[in-house]
């Protein structure tokens, strides 16, 4: 069990670590900008808003908003609970919880696949994909109508579930693509060190939102989850700082992170259906596919 734990936060740490890597770039830019006190603000006070308000609360705010009916004690330590009640509201909650996840992580890796900028890791298939970006929203349309028909027949509520994925990664987008275009302006701007900390908050809320959902690939455990992504967290802060040029070097990094996005929504839409996936799984699939494109060479 220990093992399993330790195993689990490990890969959550660097799952979360290596997808907020943009987020780290949009921070070290922003913060070059800012006074030596606001800097030292954010990596204090930072890190605790990071950590406890928006990785603690949101895995804990997902679980009760899914299990209704359990108190807000019991959908912070359900997965550790040995009441029949709470397993039970758990186990009937969670297809609906990983089929929205995984829609969300599947349509974040083939937005990236078909429509970013990006260094072609593996560049046969990724150039192929970037010169077809027009056939993204063609796929994404085709893959959630198959998937909710499938969904539908084992439960209406997981159908329902594959829609919000959907439709929260579209929200999420929006934002992300506001950002970009706020941190450009910021740069180029005279604004206030409380109004770029500000937006470093938001921006972290925003982006936190896949690390979150990533994390349920791993484990249904809000206290798990809260400690593997909150030191995840900690650690992009630390690169914020000191070595985001030598982090910039690893220019697959973002790929090793959207295809390990890509496996994981794909275990959490077969668990949603049912398929019964080794813990293990998801943390060692993590640790092979970063690995890979870490040391992979330019």
């Amino acid at each position: 069990m220990w093992l399993s734990a330790l195993l689990t936060i490990i890969g959550l740490s660097i799952f979360e670590a290596i997808s907020s890597i943009d987020n780290a770039i949009i921070n070290a830019e922003v913060l070059s900008t800012m006074s030596r006190k606001a800097r030292k603000w954010f990596l204090l006070w930072g890190i605790l808003i990071a950590v406890f308000l928006i990785r603690g609360v949101l895995p804990w705010a997902i679980i009760w908003g899914f299990n209704p009916s359990l108190g807000p004690v019991q959908a912070f330590t359900a997965a550790w609970s040995g009441d029949p009640s709470v397993h039970e509201s758990i186990v009937k909650s969670a297809p609906i919880l990983l089929i929205a996840g995984g829609m969300f992580l599947i349509f974040l890796f083939l937005h990236w696949l078909f429509l970013e900028d990006k260094k072609f890791g593996l560049p046969r298939a990724e150039r192929f994909f970037m010169k077809n970006g027009v056939w993204f929203y063609a796929t994404v349309s085709i893959l959630l109508a198959v998937v909710t028909w499938f969904a539908i027949r084992e439960n209406n509520m997981m159908g329902f579930g594959a829609v919000m994925g959907s439709t929260l990664f579209f929200i999420t987008h929006g934002f992300k693509q506001s950002a970009e275009e706020d941190e450009k302006k910021l740069m180029n701007s005279t604004r206030s060190d409380l109004s770029k900390l500000l937006f470093l908050e938001i921006i972290d809320a925003t982006f936190s939102i896949d690390g979150v959902l990533g994390a349920f690939a791993f484990t249904l455990s809000v206290p798990l989850i809260l400690i593997g992504n909150g030191l995840g967290a900690i650690l992009v802060r630390q690169l914020t700082v000191g070595n985001i040029e030598r982090i910039k070097k690893y220019v697959y990094l973002k790929n090793g992170a959207m295809y390990s996005i890509l496996v994981l929504g794909i275990i959490m839409l077969l668990q949603s259906f049912g398929y019964s996936i080794p813990e293990y799984t998801s943390p060692l699939a993590t640790f092979l596919i970063i690995g890979f494109f870490f040391f992979k060479k330019n």
